[in-house]
């Protein structure tokens, strides 16, 4: 099993910036990917940026040029770094870790294992 915990949100006037992170600890696993996510209210969870294993990053349209995630593989931590903040980024974000983990049977397949959420507030 894998734990996963976010921190970072909070409040923030719009033009600022926040840094999100995402922690995950556990028994023995490996990382693919590791993924945010928000969700406002009313609308439906959407992929805000991801990272590969090697790597690679993605993002959605909506905030290319502003937000940057990054990797620790040696914490197994992830970050999003979030500036120029408009008050459409007002959302719970979600991290979202797909990795695989050791049991007694051998390595398991890969599945998603979520956080709580953190409040992100932008105020206009």
């Amino acid at each position: 099993q894998v734990q996963v915990v976010e921190s970072g949100g909070g409040l923030v006037q719009a033009g600022g910036s926040l840094r999100l992170s995402c922690a995950a600890s556990g028994s023995t696993f490996n990382i693919n990917a590791m993924e945010w996510y928000r969700q406002a209210p009313g609308k439906q969870r959407e992929l805000v940026a991801g990272i590969s294993s090697g790597g690679s990053t993605s993002y959605s349209d909506s905030v290319t040029g502003r937000f940057t995630i990054s990797r620790d593989n040696t914490m197994n931590t992830m970050y999003l770094q979030m500036n120029s903040l408009k008050p459409e980024d007002t959302a719970v974000y979600y991290c979202n870790v797909v990795a695989v983990s050791l049991s007694f049977t051998g390595w398991g397949p890969p599945r998603s294992y979520w956080g709580q959420g953190t409040q992100v507030t932008v105020s206009s």
